[in-house]
C-alpha cells in the first residue's frame, strides 16, 4: 500500500486523467501527468507535469523516475513505452492488458479463449476476405480497424461486396476485423475494479445511448432484467480476474433481442459511461481506480442514488452552460478544454434521483430540457 503523499504518475493529460488526479488528491496523493501538450486538462489540477512525446524513451525515463506508481488514462501509448515504464516503476493496469485492449483481434481472441461471449468475427487481410466475411457473418456486418478506432471512427457498415471494396480501400493499410452486426435491444457497460489482493468490485450496470457514434447519455441503473444485470457483472468480474487486472476497467456489452449478453470491448481505465458515479456513489470510479492501483482497501461500489449522465459535446452543448449553472438539478463538470470543437467532449452533466426511482424518457427530457434529444 502506498503511503499518503506518494506520487501517482498518470500517462495522458485528458479529462480522465484530470478526474483521476482530483480523486488522488482527496486521498492525499500527489499526481504527476505525462502529456504531449502543455496546459492539458489533467495538468491543470495535478502536482506536476512532464511534457513530451509518449514514445520518447528519455521523456518516459524522466517521468517514471519521478513517481512511485504509474497508471494511464488512455490506451494509445505503445507497448514498448509501457515496457520501458514497467522496467522502472510498477504500472497498473499491466502492459499485457494494454496490449490486449489496443488490438480488437487480440481482445476478441482473449475473450473467446476465456469463454466470454462476443459477436462472431473474422480477421480481414486481403480483398478476397470480403466474400469470406459475407459467408461467415452475413450482411450487414461492421468492418473495423483493429487499433485506435474510438467514438465511431475507423469503421464502416458493410451491406454488400461493393461496400466492402470501398471501405477496405479506405481503411487499409491498417489491420482490419469484420464483426457480425448485433441486433441489440440495449447497450450497457460495467465498471469493474480489482486490487493486488484479488478483491473485485463492480458498479451497477449502466445503460448507454450514443449519438453520431459518441456516447450521449448514460442511465444508472440500466433498465434491464435483474438476471441480465447479474450476468453482465459476472462477465466483467470474470474478465478482470482472467486479465489479473489491477485498477479499474470499463466493459462494454450488448443485450441482444434474445436477451443474450455479449461483450463488445474492454477499456482498462476509467470510462465515460462511469461518470455518473461521481454524484451517485460514495466512492466514484476514479477513487476506486486510485485505490486499486495504490493498494488501498477496495470497498463495495455502492450506489446511493439513481443517475443520468449527459455528455456536453461541442459548441452546441457548451452554449447551454449558463442554463446548466442556473438549474439546481444539473450537476456540471467541465474538463478545462480551451476550444469547443464539433464532436469534442467538453464536460458532462449529472442528474441524481432517489434510489430506484429513475424516470422514463419523458421525465429525463423534462429535467435535461434543451440538452436532451432521443435518437
Amino acid at each position: 500500500m502506498l503511503s499518503s503523499n506518494s506520487t501517482i504518475g498518470i500517462v495522458g493529460g485528458g479529462q480522465l486523467g484530470r478526474m483521476s488526479a482530483v480523486a488522488a488528491s482527496r486521498l492525499g496523493f500527489q499526481t504527476h501527468i505525462l502529456s504531449d501538450i502543455p496546459n492539458a486538462p489533467a495538468s491543470q489540477v495535478a502536482s506536476k507535469t512532464t511534457i513530451g512525446a509518449y514514445d520518447d524513451p528519455k521523456t518516459l525515463e524522466i517521468f517514471a523516475n519521478a513517481v512511485d506508481v504509474i497508471t494511464f488514462e488512455f490506451e494509445n501509448i505503445s507497448a514498448q513505452g509501457i515496457d520501458l515504464l514497467s522496467s522502472i516503476r510498477p504500472v497498473h493496469p499491466s502492459g499485457n492488458i494494454l496490449r490486449i485492449s489496443q488490438d480488437r483481434i487480440l481482445e476478441k481472441s482473449f475473450l473467446n479463449q476465456h469463454n466470454i461471449p462476443t459477436t462472431r468475427w473474422i480477421k480481414i487481410e486481403q480483398p478476397a476476405d470480403g466474400e469470406c466475411a459475407a459467408l461467415n457473418l452475413g450482411y450487414p456486418y461492421i468492418l473495423k480497424t483493429t487499433r485506435l478506432g474510438y467514438d465511431g471512427k475507423g469503421q464502416a457498415v458493410i451491406h454488400n461486396l461493393e461496400d466492402f471494396i470501398t471501405a477496405f480501400a479506405h481503411l487499409k493499410p491498417h489491420p482490419l476485423i469484420a464483426e457480425k452486426m448485433v441486433d441489440f435491444s440495449c447497450e450497457v457497460s460495467v465498471m469493474v475494479a480489482r486490487n493486488i489482493h484479488g478483491v473485485v468490485q463492480t458498479f451497477d450496470v449502466t445503460e448507454n445511448r450514443h449519438k453520431n457514434g459518441i456516447l450521449d447519455i448514460s442511465l444508472a441503473p440500466a433498465r434491464i432484467l435483474p438476471e441480465l444485470q447479474k450476468q453482465a457483472q459476472e462477465l466483467a468480474m470474470h474478465i478482470a480476474r482472467s486479465l489479473d487486472l489491477i485498477g479499474i476497467m470499463g466493459v462494454e456489452l450488448f443485450i441482444d433481442c434474445n436477451n443474450k449478453v455479449l461483450v463488445n470491448e474492454i477499456a482498462p481505465r476509467p470510462h465515460n459511461s462511469g461518470h455518473w458515479t461521481m454524484n451517485a456513489c460514495p466512492i466514484d470510479q476514479f477513487e476506486m481506480h486510485i485505490r486499486a492501483v495504490t493498494g488501498l482497501p477496495l470497498p463495495p461500489a455502492i450506489r446511493h442514488s439513481d443517475a443520468v449522465m449527459k455528455n456536453l459535446i461541442g459548441p452546441e452543448d457548451m452554449a447551454l452552460w449558463p442554463q446548466i449553472l442556473a438549474t439546481p438539478e444539473l450537476i456540471g463538470h467541465l474538463y478545462g478544454k480551451d476550444i469547443a470543437k464539433k464532436g469534442r467532449k467538453m464536460g458532462h452533466v449529472n442528474v441524481i434521483f432517489p434510489y430506484n426511482s429513475l424516470p422514463g424518457d419523458f421525465g429525463i427530457q423534462a429535467i435535461l430540457n434543451g440538452l436532451y434529444s432521443k435518437e
